[in-house]
């Protein structure tokens, strides 16, 4: 089950490279993002270019701000086989993915972050994605996949997840992504033995 809303900019405003002001299920912390369409061209990422397989119509980018960062708070599940006792008896891992890119030669990028946190919201553990370099992009635009997987650490109750793209140079921020996701899985308990 993905916990985040909206990780694969399809809902809300957007579809061109113009900043929107706010971005459905994300707190837009700084800067202001663009909800860009994979069929705008003009160098953007296009459906032919290196991303996700099942990609929707549009993608994460920077704007022309040079930092940009967006923000999406969860609650982790309280009951079932990925909730509080679950995660308390170490028996429920997450996975964080992303397709995280930018464009041509260029050092513009986007790191993805997930931060748990305690009851008083204290954080507890940390996963950071990226940024991809140019290098690894091949020097080509794409949007590459990248994950962390753990487990979720026992007091963990809520989750940060955060996205920041930042501008190497030029007017655009071109650190690109799509696809976010924060999944728990249940861990099947050893059987057997003292428990």
């Amino acid at each position: 089950m993905n916990l985040m809303v909206n990780g694969d900019a399809e809902s809300g405003p957007g579809g061109s490279a113009d900043p929107v002001a706010a971005v459905n299920g994300w707190d837009v912390w700084e800067g202001a993002p663009a909800l860009v369409a994979y069929s705008l061209g003009g160098g953007y990422p296009t459906a032919s270019d290196p991303g996700p397989a099942a990609r929707g119509s549009r993608f994460f980018s920077g704007g022309n701000s040079p930092r940009t960062a967006l923000v999406q708070d969860v609650a982790l599940p309280t009951h079932g086989r990925t909730g509080r006792q679950a995660v308390d008896a170490g028996h429920v891992r997450y996975t964080l993915a992303g397709w995280l890119g930018g464009y041509a030669a260029q050092e513009d990028g986007a790191r993805l972050s997930v931060e748990f946190r305690d009851g008083r919201g204290t954080p507890v553990a940390l996963s950071v994605l990226g940024p991809v370099t140019a290098a690894e992009r091949q020097s080509r635009t794409a949007l590459l996949e990248r994950t962390a997987s753990a487990s979720v650490p026992p007091g963990a109750r809520s989750a940060r997840v955060l996205l920041v793209f930042t501008r190497s140079g030029g007017t655009s921020n071109d650190g690109y992504a799509d696809a976010v996701s924060l999944t728990l899985t249940a861990i099947a308990k050893p059987s057997g033995g003292h428990q």
